[in-house]
């Protein structure tokens, strides 16, 4: 059986990629040594992965940015706005920021979540003359440098039909699949250039095959694969995040030499695939989980997978469901994790071993390294059986419908808000953080390492968020923020206050270009302790008579953007965590906090991806947030956020979750994302971003206004706030305070135009 990986997560174990496009982005190193730090990092991940006993290494999985923007280029897809002469690495920049060191700066592409992950990617914008050639070497470049190192490898890249399913047509309203024919002759170009390489295995993705697909879009698979067929590579077709037993006769006629599944998500559909297989297929089965950090039950696996083992031999291949890039990437720099918690764990290398472990107890059951294996598994299995809470279960079992509702319905809240707050048309605010500084960075890490003292960290941050409120009342922004000085995630934060949620020091995993976040261990029962951010939202607000935000993170994304444990339910952990930011929302109005903000950023990441399975999830996870929100009275005002999502199919959702305010992306669509509003008539308020905080360009009032106006076609005035598309902890003063300032004065020119 071989092992097989599908991609490594390319940031490095201490964020050495993160740092390097930062350093590139500032001018402080140039091109080459940008290249070369990432030219080390490859070698050290395909080293781990051949030690690890991986035979065919993934290339084509780094990424400068975002692997699918790496296609792009590789493919000619550039926006004409972005091409200034040949593309080059600063021409991804441009696209992915809207700015490199080099060129001049436009707006950026658009950039949302891939599938139902905490990814994202640079939507590629297609024209109905689309023409498709081969123009960025990267991808070929990268087997080359692998193949010099003496590795044997497998290019991986996205099919050529998710990577239309993904992409936007822009210039005027046409069928994308139209472009197929000319896109797959790329395809056709790239794999020939890989065979003439060496290279016998490709792997290309296609994890559409996880939605329900209508029949022009699974001819679209159809006809793809019946035409690369002839390409002078194996093809293992690989797909992930969901089960594809639904499409069963589809795949199962496609003529490719592989089939790789997401085992993890859907167990039965091995069995399904297995005997269905043509005599020479090969069956990767994705048992691993690679979106959490769990530790297999590797005893459990390999009961299931004996029978495969001796059904297919060599044509059963082991790997993770999909990718490690959801994952951290080495456990083993963990120093401070309690030994209990880190025994039940497993990042991205530790995974590989996993994997060879498995094959060992495959190959040799009876060996005293299997036993010792299985009884390591059955201890861990013991471990986790001890992480219940009977008062938590108790108080979830003691909720009622009461307690999903709020007391009265938005037309009586938003009269009692308008009274209390009195806040003018158009009403101007942000969404919580504000840049975090070097500084800032510097003073946490010298904190944490016991350089400075509890009381002076303290004393220090309320001078920064002193700071950051006399900025806002400067710029005349109506709702204020503290700017979250205090907070290194707006998920981490709060795991490290709730009791049954683990953090570590170097967890990080890519969210998007350089931007990492390190997700909490949801390991137990979860609760609150003590309160979380009464402090600070009262130290801001006492600052001001202008009302300050508090600013918290819901319990839906909490879920989401951690990794939660496996033995009982997401719907169970999400209601827990629910009570814990409830009761957080309950002291925030008792010491005078009028505005809260619950932000749900993950709320449509988390859908399933058959349309077919949503309503499951919709309601509980609606459900939660008003469980989270419901305890107040009417004059507080509820806000929730959320970013990088489409809305078209889940808006009648996201009204029932009742938030007051809602804030949105929508600059970088253009306002397109409102679209939505013209046939749902949202029922409370909306603030739809104006600018893009993932870019460093400033943008300007006139454009500002005009987003608005957009805005103002589809949703009524009375009903619409002015804020950035997010918050700013990544941007610097420099650029934030002047796109404030023009975002303050465009409200001023809307008011006075519409008298």
């Amino acid at each position: 059986m071989k092992l097989n990986s599908l991609g490594f997560p390319r940031i490095g174990r201490q964020r050495e990629l993160k740092f390097a496009l930062e350093q590139y982005w500032r001018e402080e190193i140039n091109q080459t040594e940008l290249q070369a730090i990432a030219a080390d990092l490859r070698r050290t991940h395909w080293q781990w992965q051949a030690d690890a006993g991986v035979e065919l290494l993934p290339v084509g999985d780094f990424a400068f940015y975002d692997h699918v923007l790496t296609l792009s280029a590789t493919l000619g897809v550039v926006p004409e706005r972005h091409l200034q002469g040949d593309i080059d690495l600063d021409t991804l920049f441009r696209v992915a920021r809207g700015r490199a060191p080099t060129g001049t700066p436009a707006p950026a592409a658009q950039m949302t979540k891939f599938f139902n992950t905490n990814y994202h990617y640079i939507v590629p914008e297609l024209k109905e003359d689309q023409q498709f050639n081969l123009s960025w070497p990267q991808l070929w470049q990268e087997a080359e440098e692998a193949i010099a190192q003496g590795h044997q490898v497998k290019p991986v890249l996205l099919g050529p039909v998710t990577y239309l399913h993904l992409a936007k047509t822009v210039g005027g309203k046409f069928n994308k699949l139209a472009l197929l024919p000319s896109l797959l002759a790329a395809y056709e170009q790239l794999l020939a250039k890989f065979a003439s390489l060496g290279v016998t295995w490709v792997q290309l993705d296609e994890p559409i095959l996880a939605l329900e697909l209508d029949a022009e879009w699974q001819q679209a698979l159809r006809s793809s694969y019946q035409q690369l067929h002839g390409a002078p590579v194996k093809v293992l077709l690989a797909s992930y995040y969901g089960s594809i037993a639904h499409h069963h006769e589809l795949v199962s006629s496609l003529p490719v030499a592989g089939l790789h599944l997401d085992i993890v998500s859907d167990r039965e559909q091995l069995a399904l695939f297995a005997d269905s297989l043509a005599a020479e297929q090969v069956l990767s089965a994705g048992v691993i989980n690679g979106r959490n950090v769990w530790a297999a039950e590797l005893d459990l696996l390999a009961e299931t997978l004996a029978p495969y083992a001796h059904q297919l031999g060599d044509r059963l291949w082991l790997a993770p469901s999909c990718s490690l890039l959801h994952t951290p990437v080495d456990l083993s720099v963990e120093q401070q994790l309690a030994p209990e918690l880190k025994a039940l764990l497993a990042f991205a290398k530790q995974k590989l071993v996993e994997l060879q472990e498995l094959q060992l107890l495959l190959n040799e059951p009876l060996s005293a390294q299997a036993k010792a294996i299985c009884e390591r598994c059955q201890q861990l299995r013991l471990q986790r059986q001890q992480s219940r809470d009977a008062e938590v279960a108790a108080r979830l079992a003691a909720l009622t419908a009461q307690d999903f509702q709020r007391h009265s319905v938005f037309a009586l809240r938003q009269q009692a808000q308008q009274q209390k707050l009195q806040l003018p048309l158009l009403p101007t605010t942000t969404i919580g953080s504000f840049p975090q500084t070097q500084a800032v960075r510097h003073l946490r890490s010298r904190w944490r390492k016991g350089e400075v003292s509890a009381a002076e960290y303290q004393n220090q941050l309320q001078q920064v968020t002193k700071d950051t409120i006399e900025r806002q009342l400067k710029l005349g922004i109506d709702v204020l923020v503290h700017g979250e000085a205090e907070r290194t995630d707006m998920v981490e934060y709060f795991g490290e206050q709730l009791a049954g949620v683990g953090f570590t020091q170097y967890g990080w995993v890519q969210s998007y270009g350089s931007r990492c976040v390190k997700p909490p261990l949801i390991y137990a029962d979860v609760s609150r302790p003590q309160p979380m951010t009464l402090d600070w939202a009262t130290y801001a607000q006492s600052l001001t008579d202008k009302p300050v935000k508090g600013m918290l993170t819901g319990p839906v994304t909490i879920l989401h953007w951690s990794f939660c444990r496996e033995d009982i339910s997401r719907e169970t952990v999400a209601n827990q965590l629910a009570l814990a930011i409830r009761d957080e929302v309950a002291d925030l109005e008792q010491a005078g906090i009028g505005i809260i903000q619950i932000d749900e950023p993950a709320f449509r990441e988390g859908l399933p991806l058959k349309q077919s399975d949503w309503q499951h999830y919709l309601d509980w996870a609606v459900a939660a947030f008003r469980l989270s929100a419901s305890a107040v009275q009417d004059h507080t005002q509820i806000h929730t956020h959320m970013c990088y999502s489409e809305f078209n199919n889940t808006i009648a959702a996201i009204a029932a979750m009742d938030a007051d305010v809602i804030t949105i992306e929508t600059s970088r669509s253009q306002m397109q994302l409102l679209d939505v509003f013209e046939a749902f008539e949202y029922p409370n308020e909306i603030g739809p971003g104006v600018y893009d905080i993932h870019s460093p360009n400033i943008p300007t009032e006139a454009e500002i206004v005009a987003l608005m106006e957009k805005a103002a076609e589809r949703i009524g005035l009375r009903q619409l706030w002015i804020n950035p598309d997010c918050g700013l902890k990544t941007r610097q003063w420099e650029e934030v305070e002047p796109a404030l300032r023009n975002m303050v004065n465009a409200a001023r020119e809307l008011r006075r135009r519409l008298g």
